[in-house]
């Protein structure tokens, strides 16, 4: 069904090439995940797959791509559409119309066919994606999810043989992310395309899948094999390159266990018998002096010292942040309602929720991107609607969910530059932490390239490198890991937390559960505008009822801990509670 051969793709003024020489071959009905770093070529070959590349953008491009033996290169658009189509990360970029009839009916218009012909596909294809209510909706009224799932039915109307998803989660939350993996389930099981997956969230979707493709630098090929032999066998050149992984296959890495499972049913098959005995045993056990069972000695996990659990986090000292009765209106709807929060100085908290939850807009009062009402947002007890924005840009960092909207600048490292543009520091001295903060982001080789010509991954790591380069007491943060690949985002996060324990108040705005697990001492729970919860992380994660109620899920770990009897968030809390057994699971699994 796809056959690559020899393909090279360099953009227009960069040094090293896109994709370099890329051999593939995909076949009929196959379902294939690609993975690879930040900036390693996924995306580009998305799109040379769909034929955009080289016949929309301006690229070199040698090497040839045969879609069921149609050169791409020989072929137009109108041709290629009805044989490949893309699922992009934002539905909104690809929607060309204004309801979700016009736009499934937009392309089917352009080849010319019959009305009736076109009513019908519209009907199948809303249908398969589980959207037949909706067809008369305005596609701004949509949810992140209803969003994606049109635009896979308007790709679905042109009856394509192969579908290609660039990270179709990304924008969305845990509900929606839901949605989108069901309805590729639904592909699957149709049996009539090929599937090629461009996806993080990879816990959900493994059992899908019948073949990893893994790209590496100047986009590689550096593993293609059976799942099972890519996260086992390639481990180390997976960690090396920074790819994400199952979480189950790290924890199976971490415990030692061979072969490594790679989706939750098969490690709950897999360890249940030891697992579970031995959580039964230490359970049960009397518990040793200052050792909470079930947990590893010391810090507990996830839960700042002196924090009381409680709807609101409080503390007897000033808080950092304090949001009182905050309610916020945009022309069309109220996205905050009566929102209170205090965020202690020197904490850690995320702030967790559905699409459209109210999230960025509560971000936005706090760093003052927004203008809270009066008396209803502080920081550090100083009224954030009568700050001037250089006094609050003194005290908050703020990092934007689209890094492009906080761009200025025409290269990377002038963009660096302009936040300190009134700075008294010397020439030298900036220069310096320009230099220092290009290295530490992996973005030296682009300081001379335009922002908005780098890849997601690395867009989002100028905006965060651009925030860091100030000394701000307060640091808020909208999706701080999106696009990213694990490296990358092991790396900010370990940045966050050095900065943390130097004394900054940290804040971040995450989808990503198992994120927010690992990282935060509190969380807030938003749905609808309004705080549903807040308090320590392991309290806040334990309460089933109000995580449903934000449509929000328990991290994977959390889910396969559950199934075997215990309770643990993250992989090093699962190491704890199952050091014992795992002298067992070295030996191999039951």
């Amino acid at each position: 069904m796809i056959h690559v051969e020899d393909l090279t793709v360099r953009y227009p003024g960069r040094k090293e090439p896109a994709l370099s020489r890329v051999n593939l071959t995909l076949r009929d009905d196959e379902t294939v995940l690609l993975l690879g770093p930040s900036g390693c070529g996924k995306s580009t070959l998305a799109l040379a797959l769909s034929g955009l590349i080289p016949n929309s953008l301006d690229v070199q491009f040698s090497g040839r791509v045969l879609i069921d033996g149609v050169d791409t290169r020989e072929a137009d658009i109108a041709t290629l559409s009805r044989r490949v189509g893309v699922v992009f990360q934002d539905p909104d970029a690809q929607f060309v119309m204004l309801d979700v009839e016009s736009e499934m009916a937009f392309a089917l218009e352009n080849l010319r066919m019959p009305p009736a012909e076109i009513d019908r596909r519209i009907d199948d294809a809303l249908s398969a994606a589980n959207m037949t209510d909706r067809r008369y909706d305005k596609v701004w009224q949509l949810s992140g999810g209803q969003k994606q799932r049109v635009a896979l039915a308007a790709l679905l109307a042109m009856h394509p043989q192969v579908i290609v998803f660039d990270e179709p989660t990304a924008n969305l939350d845990p509900a929606g992310a839901r949605d989108v993996f069901a309805q590729i389930a639904a592909l699957k099981r149709a049996g009539q395309h090929t599937l090629v997956i461009i996806e993080h969230r990879l816990d959900a979707i493994m059992h899908l899948v019948d073949r990893v493709v893994v790209m590496g630098e100047q986009g590689r090929i550096v593993a293609d094999g059976a799942p099972q032999h890519v996260f086992d066998d390639c481990f180390g050149e997976l960690r090396r390159l920074g790819v994400w992984m199952p979480q189950v296959s790290a924890l199976a890495h971490r415990l030692g266990a061979r072969p490594a499972p790679i989706t939750l049913d098969e490690a709950h098959e897999s360890w249940r018998a030891r697992v579970s005995q031995f959580a039964f045993e230490q359970t049960t056990r009397a518990p040793t002096p200052g050792k909470t069972p079930g947990r590893a000695p010391g810090k507990t996990p996830g839960k700042a010292p002196g924090k009381a659990p409680g709807k609101i986090c409080s503390t007897q000292e000033s808080p950092a942040v304090h949001v009182h009765q905050l309610t916020y209106r945009y022309p069309s709807r109220v996205a905050l309602e009566r929102v209170d929060l205090s965020v202690p100085r020197h904490d850690f908290l995320a702030i967790v929720g559905a699409n459209g939850a109210g999230k960025t807009t509560l971000a936005g009062c706090m760093a003052g991107v927004l203008t809270p009402p009066v008396g209803t947002v502080f920081i550090n007890g100083a009224d954030v609607a009568t700050l001037s924005p250089q006094a609050l840009a003194r005290q908050v960092g703020f990092v934007f969910q689209n890094p492009e909207h906080q761009f200025v600048t025409d290269t990377v490292a002038d963009e660096l530059r302009f936040s300190l543009r009134r700075s008294d520091l010397p020439r030298a001295e900036i220069e310096r932490r320009v230099e220092a903060m290009l290295a530490r982001f992996r973005l030296d080789r682009y300081a001379g390239v335009n922002p908005f010509t780098l890849s997601h991954g690395e867009k989002r790591r100028l905006s965060v490198a651009t925030m860091l380069m100030r000394d701000q007491e307060i640091l808020i943060l909208d999706e701080p890991t999106f696009g990213q690949d694990q490296h990358t985002a092991g790396e900010l996060m370990a940045m966050l937390r050095a900065l943390h324990a130097e004394g900054r108040t940290i804040v971040i705005i995450t989808h990503d559960m198992a994120l927010a697990a690992e990282h935060a001492c509190h969380v807030a729970v938003m749905g609808e505008g309004r705080m549903l919860d807040c308090g320590p992380t392991r309290d806040v994660f334990a309460r089933a009822d109000t995580l449903a109620q934000a449509r929000l899920d328990l991290p994977p770990l959390a889910r396969l801990a559950q199934r075997l009897g215990f309770n643990a968030l993250t992989v090093e809390d699962f190491y704890a509670v199952t050091q014992g057994a795992a002298l067992n699971m070295a030996q191999g699994v039951s």
